[in-house]
């Protein structure tokens, strides 16, 4: 088949790298347009785009999909249209211009977690199981019947971003099956059935730990915002980063946003179990491991996270 794929992320890049190895045709990538990165704000092309220009195939970047990308999809003339990760609605023109429509790798079990940011809403949640669907596209957000579905357990101490790269890569698989079936004619969608939860795209508030709640709901919150957009408390005021801590079970309790250090430890005091601080990055400076931040300090004892 003719196949144009669309994705932004580097969750996209397996993906698209299964469907550039298959007997299929990739006849157009759909990206977002240059991003700037860096202190310096470089405009730099999407993992997408930059792995689409390595495998010599043509690009159309932007990010909203109107006109003139419709017709430029339009003349490659696809068969099938495939999307992972694009960070963009599709509407109804361009749902209906490949042949057999547009399916969707989205990483999580449908209905639970339609939206942006379904694995971080997952751990945050305290999941122990998600996984990858694959399914047909249509206007409703990810409601569209789905060809097929793969779970995965999460582990007790996986980030957002561990899972989803594993997701990623065993989802590319997972996608090439389909587009196999859908062009020897095997494909069989099946409604989507359960409660519908919505995975809304994460905010910056949602990365600020509740410190007053329960360690276990802590440690969730700040596994799903990491490695995006990262865990913080405030500290005097400012963003005190947690680029890598994990839940004390067995240590003694401190006070709701306490800090102590231990056996060389660092730990941080929620309504429960503390967290064990291994990374931090104090406002306007550079990460460094909690032992060596704890150590500079002069006043430690009286530092409380809000």
């Amino acid at each position: 088949m003719r196949i144009v794929f669309a994705g932004t992320p580097p969750v996209a890049v397996p993906s698209l790298d299964a469907i550039a190895a298959s007997r299929h045709d990739v006849v157009g990538v759909v990206t977002r347009g240059d991003a700037p990165l860096g202190r310096k704000r470089v405009l730099t092309p999407s993992p997408v785009a930059a792995r689409a220009a390595e495998l010599g195939l043509s690009l159309i970047k932007a990010n909203r999909l109107r006109d003139a990308e419709t017709e430029a999809v339009h003349s490659v003339a696809p068969d099938l249209g495939v999307i992972v990760a694009y960070g963009g609605l599709l509407r109804a023109p361009m749902l209906a211009v490949p042949r057999l429509g547009w399916i969707n790798l989205h990483f999580s079990l449908l209905p639970r977690w339609r939206g942006a940011a379904p694995v971080q809403r997952a751990v945050m949640a305290g999941d122990t199981e998600t996984g990858s669907a694959v399914f047909q596209l249509v206007e409703e957000l990810d409601a569209g019947d789905v060809f097929s579905l793969e779970r995965r357990s999460i582990g007790p101490d996986e980030t957002a971003g561990q899972v989803l790269e594993a997701l990623a890569s065993r989802g590319a698989g997972q996608l090439a099956s389909v587009i196999d079936a859908i062009a020897d004619g095997d494909a069989i969608p099946t409604p989507q059935s359960g409660e519908v939860t919505i995975a809304a795209k994460l905010t910056i508030d949602d990365a600020r730990l509740r410190l007053s709640e329960p360690g276990d709901r802590v440690y969730a919150r700040l596994r799903g915002v990491t490695p995006e957009p990262g865990a913080f408390v405030l500290l005097a005021g400012e963003r005190f980063k947690l680029h890598e801590a994990r839940l004390a079970r067995g240590a003694d309790r401190l006070a709701t946003g306490a800090f102590a250090a231990r056996g060389g430890k660092v730990y941080l005091g929620t309504a429960t179990h503390p967290l064990e601080l291994i990374t931090v990055q104090p406002a306007g400076k550079r990460p460094m491991g909690a032992a060596d931040w704890w150590r500079g300090l002069q006043r430690p004892e009286e530092l409380i996270a809000e």
